[in-house]
């Protein structure tokens, strides 16, 4: 069986489940007609939009309440971020300062200059996680 079909199988099944059950809750098993069935649908109508209306309502309610939660959770992400990215700074800059004087045509010349590229590359993203912490 394909998994469109199961799932169609499904909700049927769970529609005919609902209104049954709706049904022998409300008393009205016993009577069957038109009328009774335009009531019954009715009835299962009104009760599934109150229904999706106060569970909208509770997850605006949720929301509400994890907003600031989710804010602190983001500023404390960033910086650590931030802590993790100034981790590489510190190692490579005594690198980059032992290297300095083959900057330009020493022997540690593409030593230094990888170590500065780490070192400028992972100073700018730390330094900008925590500028983009403290915005929030």
């Amino acid at each position: 069986m394909r998994p469109e079909k199961i799932g169609r199988v499904l909700g049927v099944g769970l529609r005919v489940a609902g209104r049954v059950a709706s049904e022998r809750m409300s008393g009205a098993g016993a009577a069957t007609g038109p009328a009774t069935t335009q009531t019954t649908a009715a009835a299962s109508r009104s009760a599934g939009q109150a229904a999706g209306s106060a569970s909208k309502g509770v997850v605006r309610g949720i929301g509400g309440f994890l907003r600031p939660f989710g804010r602190v959770g983001e500023t404390i992400w960033l910086e650590v971020t931030g802590v993790f990215f100034f981790l590489p700074v510190l190692v490579f800059a005594p690198t980059l300062w032992r290297t300095r004087a083959s900057w330009e045509h020493g022997p540690d010349h593409r030593l230094f200059v990888a170590a500065a590229i780490v070192v400028a590359v992972f100073f700018y993203l730390g330094v900008t996680s925590f500028w983009r912490a403290r915005r929030r």
